[in-house]
């Protein structure tokens, strides 16, 4: 064997150990993750701090979402050992943490005072027309066309 291809040997047995890794995941839910490493990363809101926490936090279906997706950005990035963490700061946690604790918008507002699960109302909608939109995962075409000026 070549010294070129015990080196390509290496590099490919690297990269398995890489995809190995990968795919397990350091927690098992987003609820360890939340319990064992982000409440230690993010410091608690003081009176007059304009931010917002809540301890039932997965009682909160956007604040689940989030910091599901926080988690899960977390679980790869933490592979990256050049970028991986500064990318998750810079791109994930922060500016959802910043949603998440905003004291007039976010999942927690009216939580400053304890929990009111009872107060959180959802946006009102209405039922879009028959036929506007299909079901993505169906190789069905629409049967209108949303753009048609007709």
């Amino acid at each position: 064997m070549t010294s070129g291809e015990q080196e390509s040997t290496e590099d490919i047995r690297r990269d398995e150990e890489r995809a190995e890794a990968a795919a397990g995941l350091h927690y098992g839910n987003v609820a360890e993750f939340v319990t064992d490493r982000l409440i230690y990363f993010i410091p608690r809101p003081v009176p007059g701090s304009g931010r917002v926490w809540c301890a039932e936090w997965y009682r909160h279906a956007q604040a689940l979402s989030r910091l599901d997706s926080i988690w899960r950005a977390w679980e790869h990035l933490r592979l990256d050992p050049a970028l991986g963490m500064s990318n998750w700061w810079i791109h994930y946690a922060d500016p959802n943490i910043r949603a998440l604790m905003d004291p007039v918008v976010g999942p927690f507002a009216l939580c400053a005072d304890g929990h009111h699960p009872d107060s959180i109302q959802p946006l009102p909608v209405f039922e879009p027309p028959e036929g506007l939109f299909f079901d993505q995962r169906d190789s069905a075409k629409p049967s209108v066309d949303p753009f048609s000026l007709d």
